[in-house]
């Protein structure tokens, strides 16, 4: 089992936890949970290794093999199968050790060596690659496929994918589900309940740690405490506490006022000062109680718009892609008016994003009919929008340039709804997490009074308070929605009806989620039936498909990815460069020594240093995985 002890655990000179106990036992499922920087990831760090506590102490079995979600993938040569099954070090030690025992014609160390094999299922091994793969969403041509053809989003799954094969008795998963569409999340969710090992979990989807953990463990206030049951037990433990929490200190500050009030009334008369000794005492022996406290609370809503058209959006017989060479759907019909709440669902690179760019105005429609109302106001929310922040400008600037009549007060009071206080509204966009930058564009996207919410993904880096007053926003809003998530809880809590993307078409979705999760299902099956019958035809000239305009139309997408490929590259070689030099400072950071009074310049230097590699790894990251959502959709029409 995993055991803290009055454990702290530091950054630099930020405490995050202080002298927190608890204990996991083996083969519970834990979701760690707390407000973004509160010490979730340092905690994952520590029980690696590579943290040290700075008082008490973290324990775990020696014998215990840890697996956790690699952050970068070489360009490798080597297949998907062949890297998932890298997982398994045990069997990749043993495949080496039984080489060389046929190569030195030791028939008895072969034997047993075979047995050991047979004894951890080695041979079933590219069996299980193959369905962890699939799962994740690998079509059955990819799996032979180079590691380094991949995309960076996909090569996030197959990282995801070789920590489970692992065998490992502890799995650390942070955010595994950030880089996944439904689908994958759908079949991720499945496979961790079957999970037999220790399972410790960051997730900011409440439907996901519901359907898998047992067990919370919270760090609020710089204290980590265990709680029993799913992520909803959880709140209504914590609802409890902290109401009982916040009545055992107001009746608290009852006594304290009343005390005081004798206290400073009969202290200097000596008919008294006996009885105003005696209450001063018993106010210095009263506990330290604190007020209750929930971190993260945002308190925001969607204004009601000065005017409400009717129909407000809607694409006739639309024709939707890049240009003519690189169509992802066709014959897309959809109409918006006030009160419509869309869920799109679909594959990832189906072309649900480039529905929503095409809504948006962003890219033009190739054919068909884009009707907008006049005077529309459409909120439109990606990770591209994110960047187009003014990186100089602080949050305050933003406001005020979107809204010119307002007051610095009024701007600061506005933001404050968004979880933006004190110096954090004076800082530049450059220096925001991913989660204050979502935090930002949905504060400016509120200002606009829009009667269209276009939100693609709009859950990433938000943690589960600011998710949870969205979800709270979008049930008021008056307007129309559509939206993307992986999220299941965002969905089902704020869509009224779904729409499929699938084929290169559109078209209306009668059911829920789960009736969604029997489509894939069905149609997983239907595509190996389909392949296994192509796999019969007869070759040569009996062929139905024009291979020769098939080769040109493959050779037109190529050279429209070959540029975006290009750029894609280059971000991820920066980010890797970037990932091997936080290694390297976050190592130096720690180690105890660099904290001494001596090293106080150079431990200055090395947290300015990590949080600018930190900001620029994040930054790139979303520009590199959003030029990979465009190649990967040009290339699904191959």
């Amino acid at each position: 089992m995993i055991t803290a002890v009055d454990l702290s655990l530091d950054r630099g000179i930020k405490n995050l936890i202080k002298s927190s106990s608890f204990t996991i036992h083996p083969n519970h499922k834990v979701g760690l949970v707390g407000a973004n920087g509160c010490g979730k990831s340092s905690l994952f760090a520590a029980l690696l290794g590579q943290l040290q506590p700075d008082s008490g102490e973290i324990s775990m079995p020696a014998t215990w093999k840890i697996a956790t979600v690699k952050q970068e993938t070489p360009a490798l040569d080597k297949s998907a199968l062949d890297y998932v099954i890298d997982g398994d070090q045990e069997f990749r030690e043993l495949e080496k050790k039984l080489a060389q025992a046929r190569i030195d014609d030791n028939g008895n160390l072969e034997a047993t060596i075979i047995n050991q094999i047979d004894t951890i299922h080695g041979y079933s091994l590219p069996a299980r690659a193959g369905e962890l793969l699939h799962g994740l969403g690998f079509l059955q041509a990819q799996l032979s496929q180079p590691v380094k053809d991949f995309s960076g989003g996909w090569r996030m799954r197959l990282n995801l994918a070789q920590a489970l094969i692992s065998r490992a008795d502890l799995m650390l998963l942070d955010e595994p589900t950030n880089h996944l569409d439904l689908d994958a999340v759908i079949w991720l969710q499945r496979w961790l309940k079957r999970y037999t090992g220790t399972l410790v979990l960051i997730s900011h989807d409440r439907d996901f740690l519901d359907d898998v953990i047992g067990q919370i463990l919270h760090i609020e206030q710089q204290t980590a405490k265990l709680y029993s049951g799913n992520y909803t037990a959880f709140e209504r433990q914590r609802a409890e506490q902290l109401a009982q929490q916040d009545a055992q200190f107001q009746k608290q500050q009852k006594e304290v006022a009343h005390l005081t009030a004798f206290v400073d009334r009969f202290r200097a008369k000596a008919s008294k000062a006996k009885q105003a000794q005696s209450r001063l005492k018993r106010l210095q022996k009263l506990p330290d109680l604190a007020p209750a406290h929930v971190d993260s609370q945002f308190t925001f809503s969607f204004e009601k718009p000065d005017y409400m058209p009717y129909p407000l959006l809607s694409l006739d017989d639309s024709v939707c892609g890049y240009n003519d060479d690189a169509i992802i759907l066709k014959h897309a019909n959809i109409s918006l008016v006030p009160g419509s709440r869309i869920g799109l669902l679909g594959r990832n690179g189906a072309g649900k994003s480039t529905l929503i760019k095409s809504l948006a105005g962003d890219i033009k429609i190739l054919q068909g009919t884009r009707y907008c109302a006049q005077e529309l106001r459409i909120g439109y929310f990606s990770q591209h929008q994110l960047e187009q922040l003014h990186m100089p400008s602080s949050a305050i600037d933003h406001i005020i340039r979107a809204k010119p009549d307002f007051k610095e007060l009024q701007a600061r009071t506005f933001l404050g709804r968004f979880g933006f206080s004190g110096d954090q509204a004076l800082s530049p966009v450059k220096t925001m997490s991913g989660g204050e930058k979502a935090r930002l564009v949905l504060a400016l996207i509120v200002l606009d009074k829009p009667q269209l919410l276009l939100l693609d993904e709009p859950t990433n880096h938000l943690d589960l308070e600011m998710r949870q007053a969205l979800v709270l926003a979008l049930q008021d809003f008056n307007g129309a929605i559509i939206l993307i998530a992986h999220d299941r809880y965002l969905l089902e809590s704020c869509v009224d009806e779904f729409y499929l993307v699938a084929n290169g078409q559109v078209s209306e979705f009668s059911g829920d989620i789960d009736d969604y999760q029997q489509w894939l299902n069905d149609d997983k099956k239907l595509t190996r039936e389909t392949t296994k019958n192509s796999e019969k035809l007869p070759t040569g000239n009996t062929s139905s498909v024009d291979k020769k305009q098939q080769r040109q139309q493959q050779a037109e997408l190529r050279k429209i990815a070959a540029p975006l490929k290009k750029q894609a590259q280059q971000y991820e070689k920066k980010v890797q460069q970037w990932q091997a030099k936080l290694t390297e400072v976050e190592s130096i950071l720690a180690e105890s020594e660099i904290y001494q009074a001596e090293h106080k310049t150079r431990l200055a230097k090395l947290m300015k240093e990590q949080g600018k590699l930190k900001q620029d790894i994040e930054e790139n990251e979303m520009l590199w995985l959003e030029l990979e959502e465009k190649i990967e959709e040009i290339m699904s029409q191959q």
